[in-house]
């Protein structure tokens, strides 16, 4: 990958814009209301965060032209899935969705190995996104992971996407005292279990009382594991409203639930 490259697919990256804030609140606004220039003049404005994540692949011997356009297609699809409502950063929702494209592009063309250091990374990660979903009924954002773990939501982000590639059972996680950990030892099988058939009746209960909308979004993200964007094209409506109708679901059930 070529350092210090100025022109990258025919931009000038030392020529490009950089928003002020008030500025990109005033575009989203735009982009909202279906305001096509606004979009692009908010996908040139951010074209240096592109720059700033291709670099962390300075050693991936791929083109830069290649992977800035990856990163740009990462960027764009930052921008039309943003939900200004969530008083996030849009660079924090950005940077994740940037990676993982890249990474998605490397993972098909390439034979990259993923380091054990990356593995550890998304396993904590792993293990702290189930712990806290337990615990808040929800799903938890990749901030409140990266502060329960103590590591950057960027590493969190790019661990995640390099481990997924269809992993053996006995994947071995890590060795304590000679022996070894796998992945299977981490998969419980909570067949028959008094307490699962319990709390499986506390949920049925708790989701008996939500509006059949609400219900369908819950039963399809928790039950049948499809992310915000593919229940939206399920049932037809945005990925903001079924973020926003996920969340009152759940507060309506965690009421229930510790009432």
């Amino acid at each position: 990958m070529t350092q210090g490259k100025v022109e990258i697919c025919g931009v000038n990256t030392s020529k490009l814009p950089l928003l002020k804030a008030d500025e990109k609140e005033a575009l989203f606004q735009q982009i909202e209301a279906g305001d096509e220039r606004a979009r692009e003049t908010y996908i040139e404005g951010n074209l240096r965060l592109v720059l700033s994540v291709i670099k962390r692949f300075s050693s991936s011997n791929e083109n830069v032209d290649d992977l800035f356009q990856i990163g740009c297609i990462g960027l764009i699809k930052a921008i039309d899935n943003f939900d200004t409502s969530l008083n996030v950063k849009f660079s924090t929702y950005a940077v994740p969705m940037i990676i993982g494209e890249i990474r998605r592009f490397l993972r098909d063309n390439s034979a990259m190995r993923v380091s054990r250091s990356l593995k550890d990374t998304a396993y904590k990660a792993i293990y702290a996104k189930d712990t806290l979903t337990r615990k808040n009924l929800k799903e938890p954002s990749i901030e409140e992971i990266a502060t329960e773990i103590g590591i950057s939501k960027e590493d969190i982000a790019y661990a995640l996407d390099a481990i997924q590639n269809p992993m053996s059972l006995y994947e071995p996680i890590l060795t304590d005292g000679g022996d070894t950990l796998y992945v299977m030892d981490q998969i419980s099988d909570k067949k028959n279990k008094e307490e699962n058939w319990v709390e499986h009746l506390s949920l049925s209960e708790a989701m008996k009382r939500l509006n059949p909308r609400e219900h369908e979004i819950i039963s399809l993200r928790f039950f049948e594991g499809k992310t915000q964007m593919e229940v939206a094209e399920a049932i037809g409506i945005s990925q903001a409203q079924v973020s926003r109708l996920e969340k009152n679901a759940l507060r309506s059930m965690r009421g229930y639930l510790t009432a």
